[in-house]
């Protein structure tokens, strides 16, 4: 086994001595996984916003598959040259060509299916509905991550974590009050969407307690899985036609900003599935609705042109007020 393993069996005794303070449901640990799962998500969007747009490439397919094909390609080289384990046992697993065993592909299918499902779902999503009505029926995503998680693993919340969530819905709706215009099948997008997601999270978090794999395992079983049917989809769309008719795709600037947008990726993924393992599915959507407080914020400061709206200033408070809620519940253990 690789000396630096990142997530080896856990030590019940261990975790209690790990705790965030006395009395804390989080551990040092979940909590670094939360906070860094944030600051990627909130790095990758704005290093997008600066640097990806400029060039106005116009396929978000062939970017996806470019930054699988680099995660993949990460993983392989790290696991070679035995600077991290896809296993959180001691041994078995990591020895295949593919470094894990054909059972453990099966068992992470489920993972991969669901992934495809909800990457075609949030690419569609964001048509057919205007910016604040997205960014308001996204927010419910809560709301379906709590009801897939109670039916998939019976898990059930205090009152006080279900009120933290109220007040964020609350705030989603009142961010996105002037936008009342009602399209029934781009509602109905979004809708599946949240539902895609919230499977999706709550699948990483039931097959990682299965399979026997950590974070990187996961990751490296969804990259070759999902891949190939990546690819066939980008052709199927167009997108490797245009990405391959793009002026400036050979261009070293253009390169270099895919290759370092790569990189923030494979930080990202690795964040998600690391604090949804960690925490929970509902804690990873928690934190994906805190960071896009904290990306609206930096945004603002950073590049402007954001007109000053009253309703969605104090539903954008409430959602980040929801939000903190969650955390400090969570930590308490309540």
């Amino acid at each position: 086994m690789a000396s630096g393993a990142v997530l080896p069996v856990s030590d019940p005794a261990k975790d209690d001595k790990d705790k965030l303070f006395r009395g804390s449901a989080m551990t040092k640990r979940a909590a670094y996984a939360a906070i860094s799962y944030m600051a990627c998500a909130v790095m990758l969007v704005l290093f997008n916003k600066a640097a990806l747009s400029s060039y106005s490439f116009p396929s978000v397919n062939f970017i996806t598959l470019i930054q699988m094909i680099c995660s993949c390609s990460f993983l392989y080289v790290l696991r070679r040259k035995n600077v991290i384990s896809f296993s959180e046992a001691a041994h078995g697993l990591d020895e295949s060509r593919l470094f894990v065993s054909y059972n453990n592909l099966v068992k992470t299918s489920p993972l991969a299916a669901a992934y495809l499902v909800y990457l075609i779902a949030t690419m569609a999503s964001i048509r057919g509905v205007s910016v604040p009505m997205y960014t308001t029926l996204r927010r419910t995503t809560v709301v379906f991550t709590m009801v897939v998680e109670y039916i998939l693993t019976r898990q059930k919340y205090t009152r006080y974590i279900v009120g933290s969530v109220a007040v964020i819905v609350v705030g989603a709706f009142i961010a996105g009050a002037r936008d009342l215009s009602f399209d029934a099948y781009g509602y109905g997008i979004v809708l599946m969407a949240n539902l895609t997601t919230a499977v999706y999270l709550a699948t990483i978090a039931r097959v990682g307690k299965t399979c026997g794999l950590n974070s990187f395992g996961l990751m490296w079983c969804n990259g070759i899985l999902c891949g190939p049917f990546l690819l066939l989809w980008s052709y199927v769309q167009g997108d490797l036609k245009v990405a391959m008719s793009f002026p400036d795709l050979l261009s070293p600037g253009f390169l270099t900003v895919l290759l370092l947008s790569s990189m923030l990726a494979f930080c990202l993924n690795y964040s998600v599935f690391l604090n949804t393992r960690l925490n929970s599915a509902l804690t990873q959507t928690i934190c994906g609705n805190l960071k896009d407080v904290f990306t609206i914020g930096f945004g603002w400061i950073l590049f402007g042109g954001l007109p000053f709206d009253l309703l969605n200033v104090i539903g954008q408070g409430l959602g980040f007020v929801g939000s903190g809620l969650y955390a400090y519940y969570k930590v308490m253990g309540k």
